[in-house]
């Protein structure tokens, strides 16, 4: 592409475009998954949906591949391509909360920690994943599943309307009253529709829950997987909880004879009453108690981060 071409969308955005070679592309173009590692020509670090616009309009002038990064979590690197057009939605991570109708409307570049510090205050809290770097707009346009999910629903179960730049750099809104085909489509329909630049989600009142981590020995993985199968069940809908094979941290907040010895476990999360709590999760300790045992009452936001 000629450099006057490229001084074209320098010149329509607000905010910055990138090159190779220009300060800060390096930074710009890595993705969460170290074993990614493309190189867009260019890389639009986007203010506002006019900035997305612009980008959308170049990309299909010029025909340019395109990709849109939001938190830059996806597992296969979609929030990147080589020698392409970078959408990059990180600067884009204003969240506003309506109290009185508990929804919240979330830009594109955010992660769910920028929403749990938003509605935390409130009292109120988005069923979202279970990693707060992780970014609202591919989780929630992959379904979203977290630590809220077997009460309150996946991620899309939560979307009321999106605001979209479409191919042809039009800017529109979808919800179940506006759009519905998009609206649907947005929901499982098999993606490249749009750039979701804002989300507009129902929210729930959770404030403090009961979580945490316990770990099993390698030796009681069999049991533990049949303990879990059992318990979650059965379980009451204010419980979360997924089992893991890992490899304890070399971290204080794990006992040192733990350190890089490879367990099971599992993460649960309580959102019922507070006095309830440990009886909730009695069922998976009856086939012998955890090496490890670290469940309390956190804030949501604090256990959201946990991880």
């Amino acid at each position: 592409m000629p450099d006057n071409e490229i001084q074209s969308l320098r010149d329509k955005l607000k905010g910055t475009l990138l090159t190779p070679g220009d300060e800060g592309y390096d930074a710009a173009r890595a993705v969460f998954n170290a074993m990614i590692d493309r190189h867009p020509a260019l890389i639009a670090l986007c203010t506002d949906a006019d900035d997305v616009r612009a980008a959308v309009n170049y990309a299909r002038e010029n025909q340019l591949r395109v990709a849109v990064r939001g938190g830059g979590h996806s597992a296969a690197g979609l929030g990147t391509c080589d020698g392409g057009l970078v959408i990059d939605l990180s600067r884009m991570r204003s969240v506003t909360v309506d109290v009185q109708s508990s929804t919240a409307r979330v830009e594109g570049g955010c992660t769910l920690g920028d929403v749990d510090r938003a509605t935390h205050p409130f009292g109120l809290a988005l069923p979202a994943g279970f990693i707060s770097t992780t970014g609202v707009g591919g989780l929630t346009l992959g379904g979203g599943l977290g630590h809220l999910t077997r009460r309150y629903g996946l991620t899309i179960d939560n979307l009321l309307e999106a605001e979209l730049v479409l191919a042809d750099g039009s800017t529109v809104k979808a919800s179940a009253s506006e759009n519905d085909d998009l609206f649907w489509a947005l929901r499982g329909g098999g993606g490249n529709f749009g750039v979701v630049t804002a989300f507009n989600f129902r929210l729930h009142p959770v404030h403090t829950v009961y979580g945490g981590p316990m770990f099993w020995h390698m030796d009681q993985a069999e049991t533990m997987l049949r303990r879990y199968r059992d318990f979650i069940l059965s379980a009451p809908r204010e419980i979360s909880a997924f089992f893991a094979f890992l490899t304890v941290p070399p971290d204080p907040h794990f006992p040192e004879n733990l350190h890089l010895q490879k367990m099971c476990g599992v993460i649960g999360c309580f959102t019922g009453a507070p006095e309830q709590a440990e009886e909730a999760f009695s069922g998976l300790q009856r086939s012998g108690p955890p090496a490890f045992f670290h469940l309390g009452p956190m804030p949501y936001p604090v256990f959201q981060s946990f991880l």
